[in-house]
């Protein structure tokens, strides 16, 4: 996917202090966030940004901050991983880690199956039932990083330390050797 590439006065609608100014999805899962303690700041975009290249671009950010949250079956359950923007998965590491003979990425249908949102949306937190989740450990570098709010126009800031906290993820290495 090529990166969206916006101007300033383009990348940001603005930070939104006021979560009911958010599309109605993104709404529902940063009062989540809030409910958790999660203070943002909430930022909406004007295009989509489903990659972690186009979101990292829109913010002014390394793409490695940007946390994508991602879900993969294993065996027959589908499991969360909140990993860095910067690479891909290594999927036989999860199947080592989740206990499972086999992982695959999810179909866009069981993506939302599984959180209530679509892919290049899906937010750390708000989903209709609790699933397995880990967080990569390379995330940790970054001071401030940046996660989807439900929805692929939607982002809020936040650290690892508390994106761990409020998801209670288990932190591992997920990495490519």
């Amino acid at each position: 996917m090529i990166p969206v590439h916006l101007t300033s006065r383009e990348r940001v609608n603005s930070s939104v202090s006021d979560v009911e100014s958010l599309h109605p999805s993104a709404q529902r899962v940063a009062n989540a966030l809030q409910s958790r303690g999660v203070k943002g700041p909430f930022r909406e975009f004007s295009v989509p940004t489903k990659s972690a290249a186009d979101a990292a671009s829109a913010l002014g950010c390394e793409v490695g901050a940007i946390a994508s949250t991602l879900v993969f079956i294993v065996d027959d359950d589908p499991v969360v991983v909140i990993k860095s923007g910067a690479f891909r998965v290594d999927l036989e590491k999860l199947r080592e880690k989740a206990g499972g003979a086999k992982v695959r990425q999810a179909s866009p249908d069981e993506v939302r199956d599984a959180t209530g949102q679509s892919i290049g949306g899906v937010s750390p937190v708000g989903w209709p039932q609790p699933l397995t989740t880990f967080i990569d450990d390379s995330l940790r570098q970054y001071e401030i990083v940046w996660a989807a709010c439900g929805t692929p126009n939607a982002v809020f800031r936040t650290s690892f330390d508390e994106l761990q906290s409020i998801t209670g993820a288990i932190v591992i290495s997920l990495r490519p050797s």
